[in-house]
């Protein structure tokens, strides 16, 4: 009878169950069908913030402000947006912004979080894109959190366009990294997804697509172009959302946004609300004054920052 205990107990501390399934075998995500699954092929829905563009706001892309947002906030994803076009992002201070991305990146791992690397562009870049990816799946094609953003926001780019370039770039990451999940952007700011259901990228496995709405100025035309979508099979994650205008802007519409969290809720849609900033504007969650290290207090934090973290904890984990 000892020995039976003994081995239950060393089964318990070592994971050893009868499934098989390894902590980091469950943690694993994958695309079926219009949901997103972890490795037991349960559905999964991730919720969580953006980071601001690192080239503006990298005070805050540090492992302290990852732990709050795991721990206090409730945050199963974060997005770091690493900024590419403007002055001192990506294509001019590469290293600046890989410094910045691998800081939360690593930190959300340690955290079991899961994490966005997100190309936050709105213009087409494709041999640079490719390059900063390849550094990407090699530093991170063993872990089971990282997600790959290959296009923030396509603006002036066609479908066709948008379809080619991120067909180059799914191509040099799934020779590196197999698995994990690429997210593609769709045409005119991630709004023309019904564009991207109509002719799909294949010859893949794991990926969405992205829709982003500012639910003061998207509403039920957008909800209905992204259940054509669904309804064609075509998988989305909205990797970018908020409550106010597009121009983030202005008050924020409750009843738009409640409407937006449940019809994300309905069809099982993992979101990403914008932004861990200090602009002086809606959407940036924090005042200027409010400590790059996290551990903010209510006083820290506008009224969408207080909104989105009261809805996160909301959620149980």
């Amino acid at each position: 009878m000892k020995y039976i205990y003994l081995v239950v107990l060393i089964s318990v501390l070592f994971g050893c169950g009868s499934s098989g399934i390894t902590a980091k075998d469950e943690s694993k995500l994958s695309v079926e069908g219009t949901f997103l699954v972890n490795g037991k092929g349960e559905k999964i829905v991730l919720q969580g913030i953006s980071f601001g563009w690192h080239n503006w706001w990298p005070r805050f892309y540090n492992a302290s402000v990852v732990k709050q947002l795991k721990q206090e906030w409730n945050c199963t994803v974060v997005r770091v947006a690493m900024g590419v076009e403007p002055d001192g992002a990506y294509l001019n201070n590469p290293e600046r912004a890989i410094a910045c991305v691998t800081a939360v990146a690593d930190e959300a791992i340690k955290n079991n979080m899961y994490v966005i690397i997100d190309w936050h562009s709105h213009g087409i870049h494709t041999e640079e894109a490719k390059e900063f990816f390849i550094k990407m799946a090699n530093r991170y094609k063993d872990s089971p959190y990282v997600i790959y953003e290959i296009f923030n926001e396509p603006v002036e780019d066609s479908w066709e366009t948008v379809k080619a370039y991120s067909e180059e770039v799914i191509r040099v990451i799934r020779a590196i990294d197999t698995d994990n999940v690429i997210l593609v952007g769709t045409p005119h700011w991630d709004q023309d997804v019904n564009l991207a259901a109509d002719n799909p990228i294949v010859g893949y496995k794991n990926i969405m697509y992205t829709l982003h709405f500012y639910a003061a100025t998207h509403g039920q035309y957008l909800r209905e172009r992204a259940d054509y979508a669904l309804s064609k099979g075509l998988p989305l994650f909205v990797s970018e959302c908020a409550g106010m205008e597009a121009s983030g802007d202005g008050p924020v519409n409750r009843q738009e946004w409640d409407a937006w969290r449940n019809w994300m809720q309905k069809h099982g849609i993992s979101w990403v609300c914008w932004s861990v900033s200090d602009k002086d504007e809606t959407c940036s969650m924090l005042y200027p004054d409010a400590s790059s290290e996290g551990n903010w207090a209510e006083k820290d934090l506008k009224d969408w920052g207080r909104i989105v973290k009261k809805e996160l904890q909301k959620v149980e984990e």
